[in-house]
């Protein structure tokens, strides 16, 4: 590996640690194109969902707090600190959604896949079950089709 940081941003890191996965996460923030190691995407898998877990846990310790959290007839009702973390949610999804389908392509890419399989997230269910499937499957040499020449 180079010691250029631009240069190893083209190349995938296997072995990433959990800081380097995130930097490389927003550092490659709209890049479709390369490929992410096995490393890079779960560390990142697992980073995100410890965000999604703090908001959840921010949403409901909120509600239940305020006994905001209650349900009458048809209505759900939210308190304020519950809205703040349905906002946090919102904010993070739409803030991750573009990196995340672009390391989901990178990963697919490294396991020598074309990307476009990460539509299958829109067949409901069984599309999220074969994209995590495939994002499990180890590197693949011939997957340095996709890198940048």
């Amino acid at each position: 590996m180079t010691t250029s940081s631009a240069a190893s941003l083209d190349l995938p890191l296997p072995g990433a640690t959990f800081g380097q996965a995130v930097s490389r996460f927003f550092r490659k923030y709209a890049t479709f194109s390369g490929r992410a190691s096995l490393s890079e995407y779960w560390w990142w898998a697992l980073a995100t969902g410890i965000v999604y877990i703090g908001v959840a846990v921010v949403f409901l310790v909120g509600g239940a707090a305020t006994g905001d959290l209650s349900t009458d007839g048809s209505m759900f009702t939210l308190g304020a600190l519950a809205s703040v973390g349905v906002g946090l949610l919102v904010i993070w999804f739409v803030v991750t959604l573009i990196p995340q389908l672009a390391v989901t392509v990178r990963r697919l890419h490294d396991a020598n896949l074309s990307g476009w399989l990460v539509l299958l997230r829109l067949v409901p269910s069984v599309g999220d079950l074969i994209v995590l499937i495939l994002t499990i499957l180890p590197s693949n040499p011939a997957g340095v089709r996709f890198d940048r020449r």
